[in-house]
């Protein structure tokens, strides 16, 4: 009876340990959660204020920048000898 007691008391041993260990895991994840949530909002932010190339510019760039990468596309065709 003397061995069955024992190994109670180190099952209990190992289950308080394993019950602080998943303690402790489960506070990890909560304060992942809230920086992973910080995180999302920041990139969000950041994302409302990036505006793309095109939008920064004026439609006349906008028309000179378009030919002049049709122009671009035009001589690399000629290069490479396929017909438009």
């Amino acid at each position: 009876m003397n061995k069955l007691s024992q190994q109670s008391d180190k099952f209990r041993q190992l289950l308080d340990e394993v019950g602080s260990e998943v303690e402790g895991l489960k506070q990890e994840i909560r304060e992942l959660k809230k920086d992973n949530a910080k995180l999302k909002a920041k990139l969000e932010e950041e994302h409302e204020k990036q505006t793309d190339i095109f939008s920064a510019i004026t439609e006349s760039e906008r028309l000179a920048l378009r030919q002049h990468v049709q122009g671009l596309i035009s001589k690399i065709d000629h290069h490479l000898g396929v017909d438009s």
